[in-house]
């Protein structure tokens, strides 16, 4: 049972009520929960929706349904869970609940642990795409909005029917990788990292940023960084086993600490393997032969093939190839893209690369005869969401424009860009890294990286970032000194409070970032993050475990309470008990939303509101202090009922719950 039944019943009644009266059905029945309980619990349009068409005032619709249905209910013929219904003066036809039908099959219905789960999807296959840091250093928080909510809208997608397939894109052969062999090969940088630093912190901190600030100093070594790049693009036999040895190293560390956050994939698929495999010559083929693609002759372009897109603002123009023959990086994702949607073939094979720490294998592509043609994942089954941030937004139109013109289809709907704004340091975390005073991300500050706000952009190349490790350190550090202190009588089991410690800060960093609107830019402050009350990550697992307390103090096991005794609804009577129980009955609403709107930020509004709802029950209800044991029972039933729908609402959002903190 769900308040979407509740919903649901409502709008069959007034349908069934309009087409006795020969009224017209609308396709949908808006509706609305009521500002005021006393108004009833659920409030439909309909009477605004008929009012011009029948020439009648939304009072007078409202009135006339009003009355068919409490005919209705008078001869016994009420749904199962409405008790009453009205027309209010404004216009509104108000809906009252049976109280203690509904919240009986809300308890009995939330025990499940399949409840809220939706099947929109229908077994639909999802590829998504998320993450792609570069292989030339550690992942900083900037990536971070990118890996969770990808993870995010993957649970999400997955629990509302779809069935997901999870791709990390390698940039293996970009200006990236070739500015650390550059390093590494002529500037004297060792191609091992120190002791006690992880090599993805080595590569980014140290190599990258030097080999930048080198090409400041001597610009010659451009050139050096082109001959390389040239060299990765070729397979060179000397070059390219260095970078291939260089970007895994790093890569397995980036993956460690996606894997420490809890996020998994299926498939790592290399920028090497597309251009190897001869995936762009295929679409470049594709594009010339129809006519999308053509050679420019004069003016700037001239010696370019380009592509005209019309209707963007930025320029119609487009070049695809330079006219030294060198491909532009679009010649680098179009394939991709056409891969995903079935509008390129499959020209890989493929190999097991590691068994995740979840026990779930991860593939990766290869470009030669080695390994499998079977795909771990299904192209062009079904529809595709690519994680970048709003900045790409213009490429992503580009490439979905041409790969319309290639397969003469409308890829609206199964080609998706899913964009967010960028994060970017606060003044205070900017001055903190260039102080120095904080373990980690180096650095440096150009005054051209502050915008007009104050807020500084984070810059791999400059060195103005914080390392996703770093601050997990940080967070962690101090979630383990609040739960020292919470834990007096066990602070000598060691690896208990460093596990709650590591499952707080995760939670912590996790929930700031999809709670926001996606079209938000998130300004990262160090000393915010650090934060475990409010509405915080944290704060959701210290109420999971206050929960699971009453739960591990009672004798009288949910299985007990099931059982034994059915669990009469109208036990819970009191305005937080009700409210608690409504909120846990829209749990598959909020999924619903976030599914459509692609936002996992509904589902951590939801997860916050369910906390407060209970924290308002508990203050004002005993549970297991209850003497009357029917109302015990139905309290520890509603306990129970909170406790299971958090932990699947948090997830959704990548968090574990703790059973003690």
């Amino acid at each position: 049972m769900s308040f979407r039944e509740f919903v649901n019943q409502a709008r069959e009644y007034t349908s069934s009520a309009l087409t006795a009266l020969n009224l017209p059905v609308p396709e949908t029945i808006e509706w609305d929960e009521t500002p005021d309980p006393t108004l009833g619990d659920l409030s439909l349009r309909i009477g605004f929706q008929l009012a011009k068409q029948l020439k009648k005032r939304p009072s007078e619709v409202a009135g006339i349904l009003a009355a068919k249905i409490s005919e209705s209910i008078a001869s016994g013929k009420a749904s199962e869970y409405i008790a009453a219904v009205e027309a209010h003066p404004s216009g509104f036809l108000n809906f009252k609940i049976n109280y203690d039908r509904f919240l009986s099959g809300v308890l009995s219905a939330s025990l499940n642990r399949d409840y809220g789960r939706l099947d929109i999807g229908r077994g639909e296959p999802l590829i998504l795409e998320h993450t792609a840091v570069n292989p030339n250093k550690a992942l900083h928080v900037g990536h971070l909005r990118n890996v969770t909510l990808g993870d995010s809208i993957s649970k999400i997608f997955e629990f509302a029917g779809y069935n997901p397939f999870v791709i990390n894109y390698i940039d293996d052969s970009g200006l990236q990788v070739a500015d650390i062999i550059v390093g590494m090969l002529h500037l004297g940088y060792s191609r091992d990292a120190p002791p006690g630093v992880k090599y993805d912190h080595y590569a980014g901190d140290t190599v990258y940023v030097g080999v930048n600030r080198s090409y400041d100093v001597d610009p010659a070594l451009k050139e050096k960084q082109r001959v390389i790049l040239k060299a990765i693009e070729d397979r060179d036999e000397k070059i390219f086993p260095v970078a291939a040895e260089v970007t895994d190293k790093i890569l397995r560390e980036q993956l460690s600490t996606c894997w420490r956050m809890g996020v998994f994939y299926d498939l790592l698929v290399y920028e090497s393997d597309i251009v190897h495999s001869k995936l762009w010559e295929y679409a470049f083929s594709e594009m010339k032969s129809k006519g999308i693609a053509h050679l420019e002759t004069e003016g700037k372009y001239v010696g370019c093939w380009i592509v005209s897109v019309s209707g963007e603002k930025e320029g119609e123009d487009k070049v695809l190839v330079r006219a030294d023959g060198t491909a532009t990086y679009i010649a680098k994702d179009l394939p991709f893209a056409g891969l995903k949607v079935g509008v390129i073939p499959d020209r890989f094979t493929y190999t097991q690369y590691a068994r995740q720490p979840n026990s779930k294998q991860l593939w990766r592509s290869r470009s030669d005869s080695v390994g499998t043609k079977a795909s771990p994942v299904p192209w062009g089954s079904g529809r595709s969401i690519t994680v970048i941030d709003a900045r790409q937004s213009r490429l992503q139109r580009i490439i979905q424009h041409i790969l319309e013109q290639i397969s003469s289809k409308d890829l609206e709907g199964r080609y998706i860009h899913l964009g967010y704004a960028i994060i970017s340091l606060s003044p205070r975390t900017a001055s903190t890294l260039m102080s120095g005073t904080f373990e980690g991300g180096a650095r440096e500050q150009g005054k051209e990286e502050t915008a007009e706000s104050g807020v500084v952009t984070m810059s791999g190349r400059r060195g103005t970032y914080v390392n996703v490790d770093d601050v997990l350190e940080a967070v962690k550090k101090r979630a383990l000194e609040e739960t020292r202190k919470r834990n007096q009588e066990d602070s000598t089991d060691e690896a208990w409070l460093d596990h709650v410690a590591e499952k707080l800060a995760i939670s912590a960093i996790k929930f700031s970032l999809l709670k926001q609107d996606l079209d938000k830019m998130i300004i990262f402050d160090l000393e915010d993050s650090l934060q475990l009350i409010g509405e915080t990550g944290p704060y959701m697992l210290y109420t999971y475990a206050r929960a699971s307390s009453i739960s591990s103090k009672s004798s009288e096991s949910v299985e007990h309470r099931n059982s034994e005794k059915k669990i009469s609804g109208g036990l819970l009577s009191s305005e937080s008990e009700i409210a608690l129980v409504k909120k846990i009955s829209k749990f598959d609403l909020y999924l619903e939303k976030s599914v459509r709107m692609m936002a996992p930020k509904w589902i951590a509004h939801y997860s916050f509101e369910l906390c407060e709802d209970f924290n308002k029950f508990y203050e004002k209800n005993r549970v297991i202090q209850e003497e009357d044991p029917d109302k015990r029972r139905a309290r520890l039933a509603l306990v129970e009922s909170f406790r299971m729908t958090l932990r699947r609402a948090l997830a959704l959002l990548g968090i574990e719950t703790l059973e003690r903190i």
